[in-house]
């Protein structure tokens, strides 16, 4: 009786219309899951001579999220601090010799460190970074060797538009972005007085851009943006020395060439924009000695409000200007060569140049590319291996040219749909060369290695593979069979045959190894880190398969309650989470990258948790939305959703391990627009959690996730696919989560907003919960631990204890 009592009254307290709620924990038993000190990150030196850790907090405080924010042009920065307002900082540092166990504490580091933007000497001797305090960012510098930290400026270091510290080459000093003196007051927009309206304009033009946030909207933000985005540059030594190396502007990029003697900036230009982020607002590239003296302009970008239609439009002309790797001081370049339309047909898409000092006039041609291009891995004079990618047919394709001889066809040695995981040939190994940049690794024989995934229908062995350029031959030198545990091979080392690698199981913590491939000697553990997670680590978890009603394989992976007896098989409810993924072939899309031996990780968005309250839970189930040929995917986006999620609960069901009567299914984002689609077109779950999703998408007219087309070249999808627009249809219980500051395109809080009192107004059951200051992810543990307490109230309600509410 007790418990009918109070299932009655937690009903009545969620039907409430607006509710007076502090911050809530959840249960013991998910509190000592999400509560829980996490491992540090680690970084390893290129020489192997030095292994830094990075302390963190798993969680900010809604005291930190609390702060100044100001949102200007797709940025939110702190106007007290000068540093973005959702940076992650980390609290400790501390450093070892790979081959030693225990680390040391870095000296003489500020109290209440809040480390970020740090970045290796080029001779990997010191490290330096910034540290926000409370009116500002400093600048500090560790010499890995004394383990000593030691402060070089005061809190005037101007961390707006990231790019903050550069090193010069001879790891003795940096070129750091610094606070003018003749920054002017910001604007109180509470507190000004307009002096007029605020207008846009068009002249004919089609500007179809995505639904941004955080944009400029009034005269008053255009001050505030330049006021926070202009600094001076200046060279400050390591014995806290500083000269001005360039006058106020808005510095958004700072590189130093190759050799050091060069370097180039990109600054912001006005007209700003009230449509796009400050990354398209005009710009100005432009090469300077190392002393400061100008060289030469190399590129003035316009506004980039107009681009065509299509995920594979660009702009013309110059684009994507860097340094050539393996040479002293020359850039690269891109230009389109069908206008950055995606619509014009032409045999090559993108032609890429290269432009040596004094850097003026035209550059050479190098390269064209089929698709788009996406990228250069830099070899020596004769060899470089080059990218490009196209999004409408998912085609990739690997060229190996000679940069030097443009008679030479380059040859394309990998073609292929990037989504076909199974066919991905890995990554190229690369190494230091003088200029202390990554280029490919070459040998005497023309030999270079790949480091790959190893995803195939047999399951994941990641493999280091050797391929010669000259015959494109390939052997696999190491091949991963590690039984019950997943390795990750990281980087290798051919010279010294070295291989980096990650090794975890279900129940143990990811730790790094080095491995020698030819040897074949013990591994060598570098960390020893500990399962945060201890409580679970005897669940069990497998990665299971099953078919869609059409054929297609797919895949999730499977846990099974604490305690859980699989002889027995008694009916659990279940959990349900995914994401839906788009592809162009069903090959692709039946593909599984699931490994069962990955360590069971809880992040504050995992729906593992509940296995500690007696739920079963399918994570990230396969949820894919294919359109082959001439369809799109989203043509018929309805129809497989509720056919993906009709398998993965037949699979569970057929295993005999829940009662499908009470399964709850839940997602972020895209999975939040799936969940509010299956409950409103299917009548297969008890309850759904929908966290910052959009549920209208005709609030985002000029596409999303991967829709290309516009609201008024296929209204019908727009229409099909909106759950607002068939909010009538609601007949199951659904809890919507928000963060009131969501920054992500589309995902407006209003959506959710709009689409509770939609469900309100029909008389469904629902529930909104908006999370002060929060964005697109969460990060105060005050907010997380509440969605999880609101997820888990949710579920005991209307999941879990749903047969005993039918039968009182």
């Amino acid at each position: 009786m007790k418990k009918i009592l109070f299932l009655l009254a937690l009903a009545a307290n969620i039907c409430t219309a607006q509710e007076k709620l502090s911050y809530q924990k959840p249960s013991s038993e998910i509190l000592e899951l999400a509560d829980v000190q996490l491992a540090p990150s680690v970084k390893i030196a290129s020489n192997q001579e030095y292994m830094i850790m990075l302390y963190r907090d798993r969680y900010k405080s809604i005291n930190e999220l609390s702060e100044s924010e100001l949102r200007l042009a797709g940025l939110r920065i702190n106007p007290k601090t000068n540093i973005g307002s959702r940076t992650t900082y980390y609290n400790n540092i501390t450093i070892k010799n790979p081959k030693e166990k225990e680390a040391s504490e870095v000296k003489n580091l500020p109290k209440e460190l809040r480390l970020s933007n740090y970045k290796w000497s080029p001779d990997e001797s010191k490290i330096a970074f910034t540290n926000t305090v409370d009116n500002g960012v400093e600048l500090w510098v560790i010499d890995l060797k004394s383990k000593s930290a030691k402060k070089l400026t005061d809190a005037n270091v101007n961390a707006n538009l990231g790019d903050v510290i550069n090193w010069y080459k001879d790891s003795n000093s940096l070129l750091v972005k610094m606070i003018p003196n003749e920054r002017k007051e910001l604007i109180n927009q509470n507190e000004s007085v307009p002096t007029g309206p605020t207008i846009s304009t068009n002249n004919g033009k089609k500007a179809q851009n995505r639904t941004y946030q955080d944009l400029l909207s009034n005269p008053n933000d255009e001050f505030n943006f330049e006021q926070l985005a202009v600094s001076e540059i200046y060279k400050i030594s390591l014995d806290g020395s500083k000269t001005k190396w360039k006058d106020s502007d808005m510095y958004r990029n700072i590189s130093f060439s190759p050799d050091g003697n060069y370097v180039m900036t990109t600054t912001i230009k006005r007209p700003f924009s009230y449509l796009v982020p400050y990354y398209r607002f005009p710009s100005v590239t432009t090469i300077y000695k190392k002393d400061g003296t100008l060289v030469n302009e190399v590129l003035n970008a316009p506004l980039n409000e107009d681009l065509p239609k299509g995920f594979m439009a660009t702009e013309e002309g110059r684009r994507d200007i860097s340094w050539r790797k393996d040479k002293a001081a020359t850039l690269v370049y891109v230009e389109a060569l069908d206008g950055g339309d995606p619509e014009n047909d032409v045999e090559y898409r993108d032609e890429v140049f290269t432009l040596e000092a004094p850097f003026s006039g035209n550059g050479t041609s190098i390269l064209k590319t089929k698709n788009r291009f996406s990228g250069i891995i830099w070899g020596n004079e004769t060899t470089a291996i080059a990218y490009d990618r196209w999004w409408n047919n998912r085609n990739t394709k690997i060229y190996l040219f000679n940069p030097e001889n443009t008679s030479k066809a380059p040859k394309i040695i990998s073609d292929r749909n990037y989504q076909d995981v199974y066919s991905d040939p890995g990554s190229f190994v690369t190494h230091e060369n003088r200029y202390h940049e990554n280029i490919l690794y070459l040998d005497n024989k023309e030999n270079t290695f790949l480091i790959g995934d190893g995803f195939s229908e047999e399951g994941q062995h990641p493999f280091v593979d050797k391929l010669n350029l000259n015959t494109l031959k390939k052997e696999t030198l190491y091949k991963s069979n590690l039984k019950d545990k997943k390795e990750d091979l990281l980087e290798y080392d051919p010279e010294t045959d070295q291989l980096l690698t990650r090794i975890e199981s279900p129940s143990e913590y990811p730790n790094y190894y080095y491995k020698n491939i030819k040897l074949r000697k013990a591994a060598q553990q570098l960390t020893f880190f500990k399962n945060p997670f201890d409580k679970i680590k005897d669940i069990h978890k497998e990665v299971i398969t099953y078919k869609r009603d059409d054929g297609l394989e797919l895949s999730g992976t499977l846990y099974l309650p604490v305690g859980y007896d699989m002889n027995k098989k008694e009916k659990m409810p279940m959990i349900l989470w995914a994401y839906p993924r788009e592809y162009k072939d069903k090959n692709s899309a039946s593909q599984n990258t699931q490994n069962p031996n990955e360590f069971t990780y809880l992040s504050y968005s995992s729906p593992i948790f509940w296995v500690s309250k007696g739920y079963v839970v399918l994570d990230d189930a396969a949820f894919p939305i294919i359109g082959e040929n001439n369809e799109q995917p989203n043509d018929t986006f309805r129809k497989q959703l509720v056919a993906n999620a009709k398998a993965a609960i037949d699979a569970v069901d057929n295993l005999g391990y829940i009662d499908r009567d009470r399964v709850a299914v839940g997602g972020h984002s895209y999975g939040a627009f799936m969940v509010a689609n299956l409950l409103s077109h299917s009548d297969l779950f008890a309850a759904g959690i929908a966290r910052s999703g959009a549920y209208n998408r005709t609030l985002t007219p000029f596409g999303f996730q991967s829709e290309e087309r516009n609201y008024w070249e296929a209204p019908e999808i727009y229409y099909n696919m909106s759950p607002f627009m068939h909010a009538e249809k609601m007949n199951n219980p659904l809890l919507l989560i928000h963060g009131e500051a969501d920054n992500n395109s589309g995902t407006y809080p209003m959506q959710s907003e709009r689409y509770f009192n939609a469900l309100k107004g029909l008389g469904a059951t629902v529930r909104l919960v908006m999370l002060p200051k929060e964005s697109h992810g969460y990060r105060a543990k005050e907010s997380i631990l509440h969605v999880i307490w609101e997820q888990d109230q949710w579920l005991e309600t209307y999941v879990k204890n749903k047969k005993t509410e039918k039968s009182n």
